[in-house]
């Protein structure tokens, strides 16, 4: 189905951004145009741009020290934001709203990897990113909820780490790669650089052009209540993505691991159900990908 006035929040955040390269008669609104926060604001946006769907990008999230140190912060912005969203939407009669999860809302211990949309609500969330994983698994349990009383079409997907261009590279917020990038590019060749963790932990990172090419189709397509998996198959190591990255850019600095905000060990998601969906679709391998960030910081920072 086509819609001729979509509503993307979070319009200028990392995705929204890209989104907005590839669609840009859709409409973009940031929490500098409406807080999200407030039931009157919102609501109130959906006065003025009266949209036939919307595309929920917006919420408020950092790196896996700032998740940690902020959960209080993170989880009254997000269930606020994704509550007021939907019910706004409903109340206004908006039929169609699809809404971005993320993998961190799985449970962090599985006996099998990778797990699949069916393992959501099948154990606990890492603890380190309690308050965020929980609030976006509200925002599935709402979506549902909407769709199964008021017959609303609202449904989810659920992207794997993001990276990329015009990603935050502010060391208070930003995720791995993005810290990664920063810290690399500015290094001294034989320079000590620390990073958290051990470097084991395992990663699917999926380049945010790839979702911003996949999101128009999901709103065209993806008309279920599964939490729908976006994310390639290729699952590194920390270790092996800095080594990747060292390779790329022909840097040689001394990598050192602090044992600290370790972070969930695994949760690399199946993304048979989404290619099911799709068809075929070529995600772009990391070593290609972090290659285009790494420029695009050279340029822009």
């Amino acid at each position: 189905m086509t819609f001729n006035r979509v509503l993307v929040t979070g319009g200028t955040g990392f995705v929204g951004s890209r989104l907005k390269k590839r669609r840009p008669e859709w409409t973009y609104v940031s929490s500098a145009d409406y807080d999200l926060v407030d039931p009157i604001a919102c609501a109130k946006m959906f006065a003025d741009i009266k949209p036939q769907a919307v595309v929920h990008l917006a919420g408020a999230v950092g790196g896996v020290k700032y998740n940690s140190l902020n959960q209080a912060s993170i989880f009254y912005k997000n269930i606020m934001i994704n509550t007021n969203v939907l019910h706004q939407a409903y109340e206004s009669g908006v039929s169609r709203v699809l809404s971005c999860l993320a993998t961190c809302a799985f449970p962090a211990n599985r006996e099998k990897y990778p797990f699949n949309e069916e393992d959501l609500l099948a154990g606990h969330p890492e603890e380190t990113n309690l308050s965020f994983a929980y609030a976006k698994r509200c925002l599935h349990i709402q979506s549902v909820s909407y769709r199964k009383q008021h017959d609303m079409n609202y449904s989810c997907f659920a992207p794997s780490n993001l990276y990329g261009p015009e990603d935050s590279f502010d060391p208070e917020k930003s995720h791995f790669v993005s810290s990664m990038v920063r810290k690399l590019a500015n290094a001294t060749p034989g320079e000590e650089i620390e990073f958290w963790g051990t470097g084991k932990p395992r990663r699917q990172q999926l380049y945010v052009d790839d979702l911003a090419k996949i999101i128009p189709a999901l709103l065209a397509k993806h008309n279920t209540s599964v939490p729908l998996i976006v994310a390639p198959k290729e699952n590194l190591s920390v270790s092996e993505m800095i080594n990747v990255f060292l390779e790329t850019v022909d840097k040689k600095v001394h990598i050192v691991f602090n044992n600290q905000y370790e972070g969930q060990l695994r949760k690399d998601g199946d993304n048979a159900q989404l290619l099911k969906l799709l068809g075929e679709f070529e995600f772009t391998p990391f070593r290609e990908g972090i290659k285009k960030t790494y420029d695009w910081y050279n340029e822009n920072e």
